[in-house]
């Protein structure tokens, strides 16, 4: 197949790159600084990729790991909308559209909350939680207007998915993995404000396996990308420090946590809010993973790390 990845420069995009490139398909990727080039919100010679491809696989978006500024909110929201408007703006324009277009969206999405898991049946979208900041609120908004244009977009003949997806671990040097290793091997990788929040993930074999799964399968609108088994934070990292073989993490309290994000230039939301996600329709569609469970999922990437 012809895959086209607008936004595939980053650590997802290099992901699908090697595995879909791997596997004898053609891939193409669209970026700002590499690839075939585009502003990522308007039509230009970019949308050319598109008319004749099979899939596109959108990942368009600026990094969530900032800190939550307002003018880095509002860009994070501009390039998320912009780029699955001009992608469906795209598609409606081709003269054989692609059959799939997966449009990549977030766990970010659910409630932040601890008593009971999100799936897409019964899952609690969020926004405004009490005894959360209310910049929170904002991210959630993000998720949603990303999936609107997805929606809105009119594509008759192609068929659209939100990936809702949680954090996607990966050895890659400057992903997520490579970042909590770093804490972990320091001995800083304890629980953050008590550690009860839940981490969702999925290791990076089973999310391309999952994306493999939504090519081929007809499934339509939001689908959850997560392992089966989110836990808490604290215990989340005990065994990525087990992985690595550090025994101790110490501890962070709120606003220590509140320093090591501004000194990262990130944001607390980033280690606070509890996404407690499972893959309801993946479930549904028979999907098996290979890594349903975190200890083993991070000591494979530990491996290839290594």
């Amino acid at each position: 197949m012809k895959i086209v990845i607008p936004g595939g420069t980053g650590q997802v995009g290099g992901v699908l790159r090697r595995a879909l490139g791997a596997a004898g398909h053609e891939v193409v990727v669209i970026g700002r600084s590499s690839g075939v080039r585009w502003d990522g919100r308007t039509i230009g010679a970019w949308a050319e990729e598109v008319d004749g491809a099979d899939v596109v696989i959108n990942l368009a978006g600026r990094s969530v790991s900032c800190r939550y500024t307002r003018e880095n909110l509002d860009e994070m929201m501009r390039s998320r909308v912009e780029s699955a408007r001009v992608v469906g703006e795209a598609i409606a324009r081709a003269g054989k559209p692609p059959k799939v277009w997966l449009q990549m969206s977030t766990a970010t999405i659910y409630a932040h909350r601890f008593d009971a898991p999100n799936d897409e049946a019964t899952g609690v979208i969020g926004g405004h939680e009490e005894g959360v900041p209310g910049y929170w609120a904002f991210s959630v908004e993000i998720a949603k207007n990303w999936e609107a244009e997805l929606e809105r977009a009119d594509t008759p003949r192609t068929r659209k998915v939100a990936m809702r997806a949680a954090m996607v671990m990966s050895p890659d040097r400057g992903g997520v993995f490579d970042y909590l290793s770093w804490l972990a091997r320091l001995g800083l990788g304890g629980a953050v404000a008590g550690g009860r929040q839940y981490v969702s993930w999925i290791h990076d074999d089973d999310f391309v396996r999952a994306v493999a799964l939504l090519i081929r399968e007809p499934i339509e609108g939001a689908v959850n990308l997560a392992a089966p088994e989110p836990l808490p934070q604290k215990d989340f990292m005990r065994e990525l420090r087990e992985a690595w073989g550090r025994p101790v993490g110490l501890p962070a309290t709120r606003w220590m946590a509140e320093i090591g994000a501004f000194a990262i230039r990130s944001d607390t939301e980033l280690l606070l809010k509890s996404r407690r996600v499972v893959p309801g329709r993946l479930n549904e569609a028979g999907f098996e993973f290979h890594f349903p469970k975190w200890g083993a999922a991070a000591q494979n990437l530990v491996e290839r790390r290594r």
